[in-house]
Order: C-alpha cells, then structure tokens, then sequence
C-alpha cells in the first residue's frame, strides 16, 4: 500500500524529532531532578514546612507531567506502527486511515511540546496577570477591550489555564474601560507574554448609525506573578497611597454597597493596581500587593537588562502607529454571505482562531 509507505516515513521522521526533543528537554536531568524532590519529600519534617512542602510538590508535578507526555509520545509512535503492520497483515484500509489520523494527531502533540522548549525566559513558567486598557476610539475601543478579553478568556480555556477576575472597569456606553486577569497555569506568562502591545482594530461600527469605518486601539499588558520566594522585592507602605472605595458592577450581596475595593498607587514609580472582585477588601489588597509586587519586579529586570522589550515591552500611545497587530474587517468581505462588514460575533471568532498561530510564530522566532 502506497500510503502504509507515506505513513512509515511520517513516523520514522517523527521518532527523529522525540529523540531530538529528548536532548532540548534534556530528559536525564529532569529525571534525576525528580527523585531528589522525593527524596525531599520522603524527609520526616518535610510536611513540617506548608510552603516549602507547597511549593516542592508543586515542581514535582511539573516534571512528572513533562516526562509524563514525553513518554506518551514514544507509545503513541509504537501503538502506530503496530497499526500500521496490522493494517498491511489484514489489508484493511479503515486501519490504514486511523494510523494515518493518529500520526496527524501525534505530529500536533510533538509540535505543541517542542515549542516549550522554547520557553527559556527566567518566568516563562510563572502564571500571570493579563490587563487590557481601552485606548483611542471612544465606545468603539471599550466594545473592542471587551472582544479581546472575551477571546484571550477562551484562549485560555482551550489551552486548560485557570482565568479568575481581578479587576474591572464597565464602559460608559459599552464594553470595558479596563480588565485584569489572573491567569494560572504551566507556562502561562511564557505563552501570552508575546501579546503585549497595543491592538488595533478596523472595522464598520455597529455604534455609528451612518455605518462608517473605524479604527479602534486597546493596550495589553502581561506581568509574571511573582511567588515571595522567587523575589527580595520589598514593598514600603510609607511609598503606596490606599485608596478603598464602592466597587462597580450589578450590586447586591455587598459587591458595590462597601468599600470592599482596592487602589494602590506606588509614589516612586507611579505604579497603579487595583483590585475589586472580592467582597472581601483584605483579599483586595492580597491582589493589589501581589500585582504591584509583579511590575515592580518587571521594572527592576528592564533597568537591569536595558531591554524594554524583555519583560515589560516598550510602552507606547495607545494610539495610530503604536500597535503591535492589526485586525482589519473592512474593506475586506465575507465571502460566504457578501456582507460587507464582521459581526461582534464572527470578528471574536475569527481572532480567536488566529491567536495559536500568532503566539506560536512569535515562539518559533525566539
């Protein structure tokens, strides 16, 4: 069979990319890394020491999970090429379909962790917090902060990461002002750290009664939350100003009826975090301390490194000329119904299945 011939040069070509991918994982080290963490853990008064004892199975289970799918990959190699030699003993051409989806399937996976291994940065593996800011554009740019959140949401989701809601500012007509999001996950800041910038958008407004076309901006940020141990990052509450005040939104169950909600401005830096989610305004701070502490840090390394563009990127006018990508709706049309312009709608699904394509373009030039 002509294809069984394709299929096996496919596999032979992906077994040369495990064993390569061994040595950029560097397999052994991960291995010996692994059993002096439990070595570490089988200590008596190991669990003697919550955080330490917290964070050290937290790197356990980072390893195992990383020699876990790297392991998956050569069975899944093996389990194909059984396959494939069942498929040419039966002549049986349904199996020589199925080897063929599973070598698509295993050459998606293969891909997926090679480009981990390019996440070498000092807190590629930290989780983060995303901030969108609405720029130039009025209405259209808070209805355009809004779709973006919506899509990095999903984005998240698909990719399995934790998204909780730390802050949120409402529009005045629509959309948002602003949104901070904390986002948990393996390698969450080494992923989404390339989105920083400034996104502009074109399209036909659904807010212009004359359906003219407009431009819209909104800025990104991306900071990497910083564990009290990874950091000496001290905070002088003499140099922050706290400000509590009613937090916005639907109301009820005490949400906007106290001052539950948090602002700090950091003096030196001009710094400001805020954080309104909770009920509880002792969390709030918690929040605010743990953000301010994360782009106080990001100052710290830009200064060090003398590269903007390491950890916090340049910071520009959320404006014309400033962006960083630009998602143009018009004059381009929809093919399958001529519509002149994108529905709110198909405009986020559209950006949300090129978001994978840009992080791992981005990824593949580092």
């Amino acid at each position: 069979m002509i294809e069984l011939d394709l299929y096996r040069q496919q596999l032979g070509q992906i077994r040369e990319s495990i064993a390569k991918l061994s040595e950029a994982l560097n397999i052994e080290s991960l291995k010996e890394q692994l059993m002096e963490l439990n070595e570490t853990m089988n200590e008596p008064d190991f669990w003697n020491d919550l955080e330490r004892s917290t964070q050290v199975t937290k790197k356990a289970r980072t390893i195992e999970a990383k020699l876990e799918n790297y392991n998956k990959l050569g069975a899944r190699a093996d389990d194909i090429d059984a396959t494939m030699e069942l498929a040419l003993e039966m002549e049986d051409n349904d199996l020589v379909a199925e080897a063929g989806e599973e070598i698509k399937s295993l050459q998606a996976k293969l891909e997926e962790m090679r480009l981990e291994t390019l996440l070498r940065g000092d807190y590629d593996d930290h989780n983060c917090y995303l901030s969108l800011h609405a720029g130039a554009g009025g209405t259209e740019a808070q209805d355009w902060t809004q779709m973006l959140s919506r899509m990095y949401m999903r984005y998240c989701e698909r990719h399995g990461y934790n998204v909780k809601l730390i802050d949120i500012l409402d529009g005045d007509e629509a959309g948002l002002k602003s949104i901070t999001l904390e986002i948990t996950g393996e390698n969450a800041y080494g992923f989404l750290r390339s989105e920083k910038g400034v996104h502009r958008l074109v399209r036909i407004s659904p807010f212009d009664a004359n359906a003219r076309r407009q431009t819209s901006f909104s800025s990104l940020d991306v900071s990497p939350i910083i564990e009290d141990d990874d950091s000496d990052i001290e905070l002088d509450m003499k140099e922050i100003r706290v400000d509590v005040y009613h937090a916005s939104g639907a109301g009820g169950q005490n949400v906007n009826k106290t001052s539950s909600a948090v602002r700090m401005t950091h003096y030196p830096t001009g710094i400001v975090v805020s954080s309104q989610t909770s009920r509880d305004q002792v969390h709030n701070r918690e929040n605010c301390v743990r953000m301010l502490k994360a782009k106080l840090l990001e100052l710290r390394e830009r200064e060090r490194e003398e590269k903007m563009s390491e950890i916090k990127g340049e910071m520009k006018k959320i404006e014309w000329g400033s962006q960083i990508r630009s998602y143009v709706f018009h004059p381009y049309s929809m093919v399958k119904d001529h519509r002149t312009s994108y529905e709110t709608s198909d405009v986020e699904g559209v950006m949300d299945g090129k978001l994978d394509g840009f992080i791992t373009a981005y990824l593949q030039m580092q």
